[in-house]
């Protein structure tokens, strides 16, 4: 009978051996979690420290684009606004220029070389306030002293004309026209003679008139 006993009470030791073991695991496991948990949450707050600044980045950039590329950008596209009406300004009144000086060029030069001998006086003076500075001056003394008396006296008569006129330059103040020139003279009672010829005709505006100031054979 005393056999019989220690027999049972063996698997008794056992079982609280394996309830030890059983514990002792369990417990290993709850701490593999925990330590488990805590690697989880250490990484998280990592990875979420950079999303935090995310916001504070694009704010920084935001206001680098707001207050300084943007200006920057509205003062360069003014500046080629300005740039290019100047430009278009400065076309137009050159174009401007050159036409309305051809014109002055050509009937200036039509009055200047054109005369009948009974309003000779009349015809050239007029034409005098056509001219400006010491052309001016020269003009006046070659007719004073020689076209009007030689007409009155020969009875000479001139009538010239223009068939054509082109801009050399033009600013907004002084411009340069090649003028081409047929002048057709009458002698008395001679047969006529017709002459061609080309002058470089400079002009200077003097307030909003166009005066010629040198007048050149070419």
């Amino acid at each position: 009978m005393s056999n019989e006993k220690t027999q049972v009470s063996e698997p008794t030791e056992v079982s609280t051996d394996v309830t030890d073991e059983t514990t002792e695991a369990t417990e290993g496991t709850e701490t593999d979690a925990t330590e488990a948990d805590a690697i989880e949450e250490s990484e998280a707050a990592e990875t979420t420290e950079p999303a935090a600044d995310a916001p504070k980045r694009r704010t920084g950039w935001t206001r680098v684009v707001a207050f300084a590329v943007l200006p920057a950008v509205a003062l360069g596209l003014a500046l080629g606004a300005g740039y290019l009406k100047w430009q278009d300004n400065s076309v137009r009144d050159g174009q401007i220029a050159a036409a309305t000086s051809v014109q002055a060029a050509k009937d200036s030069t039509i009055a200047l070389l054109s005369y009948t001998p009974d309003k000779v006086d009349q015809q050239l003076g007029e034409a005098r306030n056509l001219l400006t500075g010491e052309f001016r001056d020269s003009y006046t003394s070659l007719t004073n002293d020689v076209v009007i008396p030689g007409a009155k006296e020969k009875q000479i008569a001139a009538v010239a004309t223009v068939p054509a006129a082109a801009s050399v330059s033009a600013t907004s103040q002084k411009a340069v026209v090649l003028v081409f020139v047929n002048q057709t003279v009458t002698v008395g009672q001679d047969a006529p003679t017709d002459t061609n010829s080309s002058v470089r005709v400079t002009l200077e505006k003097v307030g909003d008139r166009w005066l010629i100031s040198s007048f050149d054979p070419v």
